[in-house]
């Protein structure tokens, strides 16, 4: 029997824990997910994909950035519910730039380790935009004006996005076109906390975008009427 028939998956949901350790000095770097296909993958390639539940797909880890993990060993738990992968770390595994996921103390509120690798180059600005809205969901509202938004009514969070849409309307009226880049900005900006106030990582709108290529506006819009 393989490692992957003997995980109970369907007492997991199909997704399965998988805690991501340095092979050579045990340092754990990560937790993440996989789906029997992220395994496979993974067994198959030698090389760590996952299952990301915010961007709903598989992704190799390092795909966009590449740190890519090369895996040394793969240990199944006693309950066969959890992976450890054991893992030669190519750069680093955080997207902050740090080696671990885990540098903030929980009792302190003190971050433990450094940053080591500018990683801002390695992502595209919309993963950039994403994840720096997500890390202040829980800053002070009185020192940030995307937590104030996220931790405020909802209804004023959206009320910026249809302020932010007619003042780009506005702009294309005008033919001002620096007004048109600088509402244009805005708007994703609002768009982009409202996604994050919903856990929606913009890689499945980018998911969308691409699902739609090689259909007309018109198929396209039957298929929604159709679901």
């Amino acid at each position: 029997m393989s490692i992957i028939e003997e995980i109970d998956w369907k007492k997991m949901d199909g997704l399965i824990p998988v805690v991501t350790q340095e092979a050579q000095t045990n340092e754990v770097l990560m937790l993440a997910y996989m789906d029997k296909e992220a395994l496979d993958l993974t067994l198959s390639t030698k090389i760590a994909h996952y299952f990301s539940r915010s961007k709903q797909r598989i992704w190799k880890k390092g795909e966009s950035s590449g740190h890519i993990q090369d895996v040394v060993d793969i240990l199944l738990d006693c309950d066969n519910d959890t992976i450890l992968l054991k893992v030669n770390q190519t750069g680093v595994a955080c997207h902050t730039g740090r080696k671990s996921c885990f540098f903030t103390s929980i009792e302190t509120g003190e971050t433990i380790s450094d940053v080591e690798i500018n990683t801002a180059s390695s992502y595209g600005v919309l993963d950039n935009l994403y994840h720096t809205i997500v890390e202040r969901k829980h800053s002070d509202p009185k020192s940030s004006y995307t937590a104030k938004l996220l931790q405020g009514k909802e209804n004023s969070m959206l009320k910026k996005i249809v302020e932010e849409a007619g003042e780009f309307t506005f702009a294309v009226k005008d033919n001002d076109t620096e007004e048109m880049i600088y509402e244009a900005a805005d708007l994703t900006y609002h768009v982009m906390v409202a996604l994050a106030s919903k856990d929606i990582n913009p890689d499945r709108i980018k998911q969308e975008l691409n699902r739609r290529f090689g259909l007309s506006g018109i198929e396209e819009k039957n298929s929604r009427e159709e679901n």
